[in-house]
């Protein structure tokens, strides 16, 4: 039993750290958000023209509800703009205009720059609505998790899922991430401050983050189902004997 159990040591988080000062770093792995394929993208234009602007605002439906003779585009939902295979969207009037690869800010600028030959003096806003990352294993609370704002970290996303059990294995969290048609495996340690410069240390859209138990966890389960064995074998002994009887 008790080389089943969690060691101490084996708890905390970032143990390299020193205990009797503080530590000053640059950030310099901080990782900005581009667009990907299949990304939703909500536009809201304004312009001196409203009526105009109504078309482009797929990312609010009460404006297009609002002006039921816009004749909106049927490959664009009243949630947004997707992002399609070859990495475009398609604008009312504008048509294809390649957003992936291309971060937040660059995408605004762009659109808006389209914007011009329609509009008098257009304001784009631009956000991505389907910015979401998944934990899963030994954590509080495992799920899919929405992601507000442009920036999530690891550390973010485990406290969203309620941080890691006690039997989590803190030096093996796995990191899932497809991007570019590619995909990669990548391990984190949440004891070494190291984690804080890897370049993974950001999260992108539709990154799945994997917590392994630890063996005490097994234990604690595979000693249940023994207990279970035990008692349900000493009831049909007693069950025997008071049938003899």
């Amino acid at each position: 039993m008790s080389s089943c159990g969690v060691k101490y040591k084996s708890v905390p988080y970032f143990t390299d750290l020193p205990v009797d000062s503080a530590l000053h770093e640059k950030i310099l792995n901080q990782t900005i958000l581009t667009i990907q394929k299949n990304d939703i993208l909500a536009i809201t234009v304004s312009s001196l023209n409203p009526e105009a602007s109504a078309i482009f605002n797929m990312g609010t439906t009460s404006s297009l509800q609002s002006n039921t003779a816009v004749n909106v585009n049927p490959a664009n939902t009243a949630n947004g703009f997707i992002v399609d295979q070859d990495g475009m969207i398609q604008l009312p009037l504008v048509g294809s205009v390649k957003v992936s690869g291309l971060t937040i800010t660059e995408a605004r600028k762009l659109v808006q720059s389209k914007l011009v030959d329609y509009l008098k003096e257009p304001v784009v806003g631009l956000r991505l609505i389907n910015f979401k990352v998944s934990v899963l294993g030994d954590v509080a609370r495992p799920g899919v998790f929405p992601v507000n704002s442009e920036r999530v970290t690891v550390s973010e996303a485990l406290g969203m899922a309620g941080d890691l059990s006690i039997t989590a294995v803190r030096k093996n969290v796995l990191l899932i991430r497809e991007q570019n048609g590619n995909r990669q495996y990548i391990r984190l340690n949440m004891q070494s401050k190291d984690l804080f410069n890897s370049p993974y240390y950001y999260l992108q859209n539709n990154d799945v983050l994997y917590v392994q138990p630890g063996n005490a966890k097994y234990a604690s389960v595979d000693s249940s189902y023994r207990n279970v064995s035990i008692v349900l074998s000493a009831l049909s002994v007693i069950a025997l004997i008071i049938s003899r009887f």
